[in-house]
């Protein structure tokens, strides 16, 4: 394979952080509209980080939302993510 071919397909393929704030990018419109937002702050293992922010940060229901919503679409598509947990 020629060294271009193989410079544009490492190139191409998406990191695992970019893979998972897409997936966060999925759940967000929702939490917008209750005035919060989700961050990805870092990968450790097979656990992404995210902190609520916003309305989400001292929500009561924060943690249905993290475990509901955006866990199961973070580890839906990116399987190498066990879980997420927030900080």
């Amino acid at each position: 394979m020629r060294s271009d071919a193989v410079r544009s397909i490492v190139t191409e393929t998406p990191t695992l952080e970019a893979r998972i704030n897409a997936a966060l990018d999925e759940v967000r419109p929702g939490i917008h509209r209750d005035g919060g937002d989700v961050w990805l702050i870092r990968v450790d293992g097979p656990v992404a980080l995210v902190q609520m922010v916003g309305a989400c940060g001292g929500c009561a229901m924060a943690m249905s939302t993290l475990k509901g919503a955006i866990e199961a679409t973070v580890v839906a598509r990116c399987p190498e993510i066990e879980r997420v947990e927030q900080i």
